[in-house]
């Protein structure tokens, strides 16, 4: 029987997950990885029972045997999907594969006394991409203009009003090309000529194009926060479409940031979220979108290790302080330096009522956390010292694809 372990539910190839797995056996906390998809009807199987008001249950291996009762906490990235091609199913196996996934992943949802980093369910909510913008506009963030439409007309008068414009979809998907491999659609800039009537067939999600210097991707655990500055070799719009071309470097968070930030991932139930700014030449962050399950460790080494030693943090604690509550509000510009929650004015501002703890005390950690650290002007030191590298090209420039 494994004591308090922390179940991370990912695939085989999480090379991110692998970070926190490998800190958190550093640290002498048991782990238990799990790829439901994988290893369920293979080489693992479970039972769980609903009985007199209590939850309990095991998922046995030929190796170990988990007490679901037991599980601190559970760090939920990237299981691999209950899928096959539809062509090699019959009724019976697409059954089987349905009850699978709602079976085996209702149950590992459902544990009653465990921490989520994040819950699945909070991680789909956060996922749709209006309720995103909504809720940052909300909250104060800066956003650019934004048109979710399949009226041809109102689209063209965006594009028209704006002049630079770019599109994104609505929900990002993978579409199989004629070489069986995946495609993404990326972010791309739209002239007025290209608007037709097929705008018709569904909603189109357009903004006004931001004109960055460079981009800032934010990782925030548990109110702690940590971002990247992303530079780009070349004029791309999109940084994830060639990551051999980026550096990354660590960027203190402005507050006007930090907060709304917190309060977003509080909106959403969520503990993590990886959220991508664009900096203009004024030191603006621009808020683009925030991914629940999003990738950070990309970025410069210090960052990376930092934002790994948070995650495993949280993890090790397990369930002790879940579902928190908001900070008690300070009379304006009073704080306590003996409590360890920092109080807030700022309207909306709610975070978790924690220090931080001294952990990781390699060199590594304290300097990417130090690199993280808000400027007294609230802006990234000389963010507006380097020249653009990428943001919306000249209508001159506009191309196709």
């Amino acid at each position: 029987m494994i004591e308090a372990p922390v179940l991370v539910v990912t695939a085989l190839g999480d090379v991110t997950a692998d970070l926190v797995v490998e800190e958190l056996y550093g640290r002498g906390v048991p782990v238990v990885r799990l790829d439901p998809a994988a290893d369920f009807s293979r080489t693992a199987e479970l039972s769980a029972r609903i009985e007199r008001g209590a939850f309990a249950g095991a998922v046995t291996t030929a190796t170990r045997h988990l007490d679901l009762s037991r599980v601190r906490s559970v760090y939920w990235r990237r299981p691999t999907p209950f899928t096959s091609p539809q062509e090699w199913e019959t009724p019976e196996q697409r059954f089987a594969i349905e009850q699978s996934r709602h079976g085996y992943l209702g149950v590992l949802h459902a544990l009653p006394d465990a921490r989520y980093l994040n819950h699945p369910a909070r991680n789909r909510d956060a996922e749709n991409k209006v309720l995103q913008l909504s809720t940052a506009a909300r909250l104060g963030f800066t956003l650019p203009a934004t048109l979710i439409t399949d009226v041809p007309a109102d689209a063209a008068q965006f594009v028209a009003d704006h002049r630079a414009v770019i599109y994104k979809p609505v929900h990002r998907v993978h579409l199989a090309g004629e070489d069986g491999r995946n495609r993404t659609v990326w972010v791309r800039t739209v002239r007025a000529d290209e608007l037709d009537d097929s705008i018709a067939l569904c909603p189109h999600l357009f903004q006004a194009c931001v004109p960055k210097v460079a981009d800032i991707r934010l990782a925030m655990v548990d109110g702690e926060a940590f971002a990247s500055r992303i530079d780009i070799a070349g004029d791309h719009l999109d940084w994830r479409r060639d990551q051999s071309l980026i550096t990354c470097s660590p960027v203190p968070v402005p507050g006007a940031v930090r907060e709304p930030a917190s309060a977003f991932l509080h909106s959403f139930g969520l503990r993590f979220g990886a959220f991508d700014f664009a900096l203009d030449a004024d030191g603006r962050w621009w808020f683009l979108e925030c991914n629940p399950n999003g990738q950070w460790a990309f970025v410069d080494e210090a960052t990376t290790h930092a934002i790994t030693c948070a995650l495993a943090d949280t993890l090790q604690k397990g369930d002790t302080a879940w579902p928190w509550k908001p900070p008690p509000r300070c009379a304006a510009g009073s704080s306590s330096s003996s409590s360890p929650t920092t109080c807030c004015t700022t309207p909306g501002y709610v975070g978790p009522p924690r220090p931080f703890p001294a952990r990781c005390s390699s060199a590594t950690r304290s300097t990417g956390r130090a690199a993280h650290q808000a400027s007294p002007s609230g802006h990234p030191p000389a963010a507006t010292a380097r020249p653009p590298t990428s943001g919306c090209p000249s209508r001159t420039r506009t191309r196709r694809g």
